[in-house]
C-alpha cells in the first residue's frame, strides 16, 4: 500500500535525505541487514501523512534489545526492560524498541512485564490508532492493523481496542486524548470520549511533572487552546489537576464590563486569541482571574449601586499562582515571571495616569512583553476598549528616543538578604525601588536599600497586628 510520501519515500538518493530520516535510514537497514524486521512507527508516520515535518523518528523491530545494541557503536539503556533501546547516530537519539505487547498495569503508568511479539501485536497495544501506523521506506508502505488511516482521514482521535482499558493502563492517555484533538483540530470518537469521564479521577495518580508536560502542549500547541480547556472542564479532567480553574465556571462577572459571560468563558476566549504563545503567556492567561473566585462578592461601584465585586483578586490570583505552577513543578524563572502577571495585570487600567518615571520602569521591565499582550487578550475578550493598549504602545515609541534606562541598583536577591520571603511582594517591592531610583527619590544604593529594609519591616509589624 503506497501512501502520500511518508518519511523517506521517494526522496531521491540518500545524501539528500533530511539528516534526521537519513539517520533513521541508516538504523533501519542496519536492522535489516541482520534479519531483523523494522518499521519507522507511531507521531513520525501520523505526521508525514497529514503533511507535517516529523520532529523525531521512532524504529519498531523484532529485534530483541540484546541484539540491537551490538550493532551499533553508541547505545543508550533507555527501557530496556520495556525493550527500548536509545541509538545514537551522528548526534540524533532514536529510539528503537521491540515489539512488543504488555500485561497489567499496576500503576496506572507502565506495565508490570511485556513480552515481545510480532509487529500486529505491538499496534494493538498502543493508546490511538492514528499513532499505531507503521512505515516501510523501503517498500514503501505503510501498515495499518487498526484502522488508524481511517481515522485520519475522517479527522479523528480514537482508542486502539476498549478505550476503557486503554485509560486504565496508563492514565495519562485521557490527557494525551485531548492533547491530540487540540493540536490536530480533531474530534474525539464517542467511545473513546465516553469512557473518560468515569475515570477522569485516576489522573491524580500521575506525576505532577508528567501533567505539567501535557498541559503545556494543549495550551501552546492546539489551534484552539480555550476549545481545549473545555474539553477537560467537561470530561472531568479539569477539577482533579487544576481544580481552581475548574471553579472559574459559573462565576458571573458584571455585564457593563464583561458580556462575554462567566470568568471560565472570558479565559477560554482569552486562550482562544493568542497567537504563538510562549509558555509564560499562555500560563498567565490561564491564571490571570484565578483570584475571582474566592474574591467575589456583591457590593457597591463606584457610582454606589450594588454591582459583582472581585476586590484584589490579582493579588490573592499571585499567591495562587505560585502555589499551582509550584505544585505543577514548574521552573522557578517560569512561577516568578507569571506570578508577576498575574498579580499586576490590573495596574494596565491606570497607565494613564501613570507619572512618567513609573511608565519607564514598566515598558523596561522583563516581563513587559508578557504583560501587554495578556492586557489586549484580557480586553479582547471582555469589553472590547485598547485604549490603554494603544497609549503604551505610544509610550514605547516616544521613550525609545530617549536616553537607555539605568540597571535597577537592587535586585530580588537583595530583597531575600533583608529578609523579604519568596513570593509576589518581592516583584511589587522591586518595581517602586526602581521608580525611586528613576525619580531620584533614593541618591544611591545604600539610600535604597534602607528603604526596602524599612519596608519590610514595617510589612512584618503589619502581619502581626
Amino acid at each position: 500500500m503506497t501512501t502520500n510520501r511518508p518519511p523517506g519515500a521517494g526522496l531521491g538518493p540518500e545524501p539528500d535525505i533530511p539528516r534526521l530520516e537519513q539517520g533513521a535510514l541508516h538504523i533501519l537497514r542496519t536492522l535489516r541487514e541482520q534479519g531483523h524486521r523494522a518499521y519507522f512507527a507511531g507521531g513520525c508516520v501520523r505526521d508525514q501523512l497529514l503533511g507535517k515535518p516529523a520532529k523525531d523518528i521512532d524504529i519498531a523491530t523484532s529485534a530483541r534489545p540484546d541484539e540491537i545494541t551490538p550493532l551499533f557503536p553508541k547505545t543508550v539503556a533507555i527501557g530496556k526492560a520495556f525493550g527500548v533501546i536509545g541509538v545514537v547516530h551522528e548526534g540524533i537519539l532514536y529510539e528503537v524498541a521491540t515489539f512488543r505487547k504488555e500485561s497489567h498495569y499496576s500503576d496506572g503508568r507502565r506495565p508490570d512485564e511485556v513480552t515481545f511479539t510480532d509487529a500486529q501485536e505491538d499496534a494493538r497495544r498502543r493508546d490511538f490508532t492514528i499513532n499505531a501506523l507503521f512505515y516501510d521506506p523501503i517498500e514503501e508502505q505503510v501498515l495499518d492493523f487498526v484502522g488508524g488511516r481511517e481515522d485520519l482521514q475522517v479527522k479523528q482521535i480514537r482508542a486502539v481496542g476498549d478505550p476503557g482499558q486503554r485509560f486504565q493502563e496508563d492514565h495519562l492517555r485521557m490527557l494525551r486524548a485531548i492533547r491530540f484533538a487540540g493540536t490536530l483540530d480533531f474530534t474525539i470518537e464517542a467511545g473513546t470520549w465516553n469512557a473518560i469521564p468515569e475515570r477522569a479521577h485516576l489522573i491524580a495518580r500521575i506525576s505532577s511533572e508528567r501533567i505539567r508536560d501535557e498541559l503545556v502542549r494543549i495550551l501552546t500547541e492546539s489551534v484552539k487552546p480555550g476549545f481545549a480547556l473545555r474539553r477537560l472542564h467537561e470530561a472531568g479532567l479539569l477539577s482533579v489537576i487544576l481544580p481552581e480553574i475548574n471553579a472559574m465556571a459559573g462565576v458571573e462577572q458584571p455585564p457593563e464590563f464583561h458580556p462575554e459571560g462567566d470568568v471560565f468563558t472570558h479565559v477560554c476566549m482569552m486562550l482562544d486569541l493568542m497567537e504563538q504563545p510562549t509558555i509564560e503567556l499562555a500560563l498567565a492567561v490561564l491564571l490571570h482571574d484565578v483570584g475571582k473566585p474566592p474574591t467575589a462578592r456583591i457590593g457597591p461601584g463606584r457610582d454606589g449601586v450594588d454591582r459583582i465585586r472581585f476586590d484584589a483578586h490579582d493579588k490573592v490570583g499571585a499567591v495562587m499562582a505560585e502555589r499551582i505552577l509550584q505544585r505543577l513543578r514548574f521552573p522557578n524563572s517560569v512561577v516568578k515571571n507569571v506570578t508577576h502577571c498575574v498579580g499586576n495585570h490590573m495596574r494596565f487600567m491606570h497607565v494613564q495616569e501613570m507619572r512618567r518615571a513609573k511608565l519607564r520602569a514598566l515598558i523596561a521591565s522583563p516581563t513587559y512583553p508578557t504583560e501587554l499582550e495578556l492586557h489586549r487578550l484580557d480586553c479582547l475578550a471582555s469589553h472590547g476598549g485598547l485604549d490603554n493598549y494603544q497609549f503604551l504602545k505610544e509610550c514605547e515609541s516616544e521613550l525609545q528616543a530617549e536616553t537607555a534606562l539605568p540597571q535597577a541598583w537592587i535586585r530580588g536577591e537583595d530583597l531575600l538578604a533583608l529578609g523579604l520571603p519568596e513570593g509576589p511582594e518581592i516583584g511589587r517591592l522591586l518595581d517602586e525601588a526602581y521608580t525611586r531610583q528613576l525619580e531620584g527619590a533614593a541618591r544611591d544604593r545604600d539610600e535604597l536599600l534602607e528603604w526596602a529594609q524599612q519596608q519590610i519591616e514595617e510589612e512584618k509589624r503589619w502581619n502581626k497586628t
